[in-house]
């Protein structure tokens, strides 16, 4: 695979929005593809192209068959990818999940971090950190029941703290976890396993010499780089 920084500036030169990238045939292609270009929603990021479904190749995209089942690779390498190579998974971009490189993970952490210093005292956004610490990770479900979001229409109530938090690089994905039926087989989409950065990735890698400004610069410069017919107001909205 060509080196993926230089095809996807020639790609938004050549092309702007138009066609389908399709490059992505494998997990280990999209293992390489977030190491190289730093930034990669999972699905639209409100940059035509700019995610990674957009770039897998057509025989890897979601097929829904006719008994109801589906096949969906992307969705199946997610996990093996947070698990295996040097990346993080999160809601960072818009609320939208995404990952990001280790080699770049400081200056976002540094920089989302920056927009929410401390999480008020007695807070809920509070109380679900301290939980999730002293657990060390958790699944959604595990989380919401302990932090006491057991009534009705609390679900979605409980998944909007844990996006801003996930924003805000408080809270990341360690892993999914899969249901099995009687036979021992996966199904369904799964449940995120969650932890803290700290947990996972150690205070060092969260750890950043630069100031909060400076980093959101440089990943700015890096992003408009990337991709060049992207206004700054598409770059910004996906590291606001």
């Amino acid at each position: 695979m060509e080196n993926m920084t230089d095809f996807f500036k020639n790609y938004y030169e050549k092309n702007g929005s138009q066609g389908e990238l399709g490059m992505i045939h494998s997990c280990p292609e999209l293992m390489e593809c977030i190491q190289q270009i730093g930034f990669l929603p999972l699905l639209e990021s409100g940059i035509p192209g700019f995610c990674a479904e957009g770039m897998m190749d057509e025989d890897c995209r979601y097929v829904q068959f006719d008994d109801g089942s589906w096949e969906w690779p992307l969705w199946t390498w997610k996990g093996t990818v947070i698990t295996e190579s040097d990346c993080v998974y999160g809601k960072f971009f818009a609320g939208k999940a995404g990952f990001l490189s280790l080699e770049w993970w400081p200056d976002f952490y540094n920089w989302r971090r920056s927009q929410t210093p401390r999480l008020e005292p007695g807070s809920i956004e509070e109380t679900i950190v301290l939980t999730l610490q002293e657990h060390g990770s958790l699944i959604t479900r595990e989380l919401r029941a302990a932090c006491g979001f057991t009534g009705p229409k609390m679900r979605s109530k409980f998944d909007a703290y844990i996006t801003r938090l996930q924003m805000a690089c408080y809270i990341i994905t360690e892993d999914f976890v899969y249901p099995t039926d009687k036979h021992g087989n996966e199904y369904g989409f799964g449940w995120s396993l969650l932890t803290t950065p700290e947990q996972l990735l150690g205070r060092s890698a969260c750890r950043c010499q630069r100031t909060p400004e400076e980093s959101h610069q440089r990943m700015f410069n890096h992003l408009k780089h990337l991709l060049p017919n992207a206004t700054e107001k598409q770059i910004n909205r996906l590291l606001k």
